[in-house]
């Protein structure tokens, strides 16, 4: 919480003169019971009504100020509540788009998504009351005391003696209500888990028949999270009743015992009058408090997932690592890696390799080998455990971050296309020149179908590409990727949903146009990587072998069974 009250710090001047203005409208307020009782106690009994109609005005005169006082204050703490969250979103959106992949496992996407949304909400609104009612509420329920003191201090005896006891109530359900909150926003987060799941899902659920099952599922998070919420709610709502019955008792003996003052000639009728009406301010301003330590109790526990995100630890590069003489453009040095805990078996490595510039690795294996995690140490979403990944002689732990990426071209089998044009979503926001793009979807065998629409490169692509076949879309994406005329272009198993055809057309025009560009090919296909200069094969996670097509025929008999069954016949004919 004290992390996110720090973004109010710029805005201290505004929220200054705001509480000056809500202070002007509050002591008025607290005026008006008082110039009641002082017309009905000493201006009533003269007779004189040109005093009563002057007193008659100046109450007029506070409510209009009041009023206003309260209006504009209520304005000027919504636009501060607003630009102090519009900081918040700014800058935990900022901190997710530089995670790693590693701390975004850790966290989850789902609830990243109801931080930057939900608890973002909630300390928006919480800001905006603290603001609206953390000013006036406290002077009132002050300054109502002191005034009903001054009036009369046998009366406000009988006020403080409930005060103790609605404090420690409050702040006992208060501390409470925070713990219980907390749990509401995991529930939130396994709620938004379960939608984002259905909806990218879709499709399969439809196809499986399995929409009863994935309902079933939605209620049992929903009711989850209505029964934590309720729960704190009710637990919170336990203050209001307590108050209330505090207060009223405490009402009650007011006007019992002013009876009685009166009677003895002890107050005025006029002091009494004031006085209950200042109780009914004393006892606003407590239920406002309270909704403010409920809000307050939600806030701090939306404010704390906050803070756990903007206080992740960055990536930062490392400095002192050596450089290596090998020329080459990707050299991985003994590579371990492992998501889980390395003692329990590294689930990529050792992986010992070099690739030169315009050089091709192609990398196949079996469905869950390791070949997506190699791409993602080569591009530093993970540290490696041990060993070391280099790119032209320089450690990539030690590159920043923006550089490092720069060197990337990559499209991956599936991978996300964004409402807009072709022409967008090729260029993807870079500024790319028109020539590079049309270069890029030109190797891409992607211009056929572009020019064949009316639109050409304009042609309207929809979210997710639904208007788009699979092929096209592996063709867009792989002309996305050429596009930055990259030093390292990645292709993991992004030709899938092409024809071998197509596949070679495009393998061929790549070398051509790109010819300095190292390739790393990630392929199911023999087909797609025979013709590489070297070719990586993976068994869960072990290298089973690296070498040319012809070696590994002769040498890897996990490759050259591949080979067999998918290209036909013994080795010779698979070669």
């Amino acid at each position: 919480m004290k992390q996110i009250m720090g973004y109010l710090k710029p805005l201290l001047g505004r929220m200054l003169t705001g509480f000056g203005i809500k202070l002007a409208g509050t002591v008025m307020d607290l005026a008006i019971p008082w110039i009641l009782a002082h017309i009905i106690d000493e201006i009533v009994p003269t007779g004189d009504k040109r005093a009563i109609f002057l007193w008659g005005a100046g109450m007029a005169l506070c409510a209009v100020i009041a009023l206003a006082g309260n209006v504009i204050a209520n304005r000027r703490a919504s636009a501060v509540s607003r630009d102090a969250t519009r900081r918040i979103r700014r800058d935990l959106f900022e901190k997710i788009e530089h995670l790693s992949a590693r701390q975004m496992d850790e966290l989850t996407v789902p609830s990243l998504i109801s931080r930057l949304t939900s608890d973002t909400y909630n300390v928006n609104q919480t800001l905006g009351r603290m603001q609206r009612l953390g000013v006036r509420a406290p002077i009132l329920l002050t300054g109502g005391i002191i005034v009903t003191m001054l009036m009369d201090f046998r009366l406000s005896l009988v006020l403080l003696m409930t005060l103790p006891l609605l404090t420690l109530g409050v702040a006992l359900i208060s501390r409470r209500g925070l713990s219980l909150y907390g749990t509401v926003q995991q529930n939130v987060d396994r709620m938004v888990r379960t939608v984002r799941d259905d909806i990218t899902g879709i499709r399969v659920i439809r196809a499986l028949s399995k929409g009863d099952y994935e309902c079933a599922r939605f209620q049992r998070d929903s009711e989850a999270l209505s029964r934590s919420q309720i729960h704190a709610d009710a637990v919170m709502a336990a203050t209001n009743p307590m108050m209330q019955l505090l207060l009223n008792l405490g009402l009650t003996a007011v006007v019992v015992c002013g009876a009685y003052w009166v009677n003895l000639g002890l107050t005025k009728p006029g002091s009494i009058i004031a006085f209950l009406t200042y109780f009914t301010i004393i006892l606003n301003a407590m239920m406002s408090v309270n909704k403010m330590f409920v809000m307050l109790s939600q806030a701090a526990a939306s404010a704390n997932r906050i803070a756990e995100v903007l206080n992740l630890p960055d990536e930062a590069p490392q400095g002192g690592l050596k450089r290596l003489e090998n020329q080459s453009r990707i050299v991985f040095d003994k590579v371990c890696f492992s998501y889980a805990q390395p003692a329990h078996g590294y689930d990529l490595g050792p992986v010992t390799l070099s690739v030169g510039r315009g050089e091709t690795l192609g990398v196949i294996g079996a469905t869950g080998s390791g070949k997506t995690t190699l791409i993602q140490l080569l591009q530093r979403f993970y540290p490696p455990d041990e060993g070391a990944i280099y790119v032209d002689g320089e450690n990539i732990a030690g590159m920043e971050e923006a550089r490092l990426h720069g060197l990337f071209g990559v499209a991956f089998q599936s991978d996300a296309f964004f409402a807009g044009t072709i022409y967008e979503n090729i260029d993807l926001g870079r500024g790319l020149p028109r020539e590079a793009i049309e270069k890029a979807a030109r190797c891409a065998q992607a211009e056929e179908f572009i020019l064949a629409t009316p639109e050409g490169y304009d042609h309207p692509v929809r979210a997710k590409a639904m208007n788009l076949s699979g092929g096209q879309k592996q063709r867009l994406l792989i002309a996305r990727a050429l596009a930055g005329n990259p030093e390292i272009l990645i292709l993991d198993d992004s030709s899938s949903a092409l024809d071998y055809r197509t596949d070679a057309l495009m393998r061929a025009a790549i070398r051509k146009e790109y010819p300095d560009a190292t390739i790393v090919l990630v392929a199911q296909r023999v087909s797609s990587v025979k013709n590489a200069d070297q070719i990586l094969v993976l068994e869960e996670g072990r290298m089973a072998g690296l070498g040319t097509h012809d070696v590994l025929l002769r040498d890897c008999p996990l490759y050259a069974q591949i080979a067999r069954i998918q290209m036909g016949g013994d080795d010779d004919a698979a070669a």
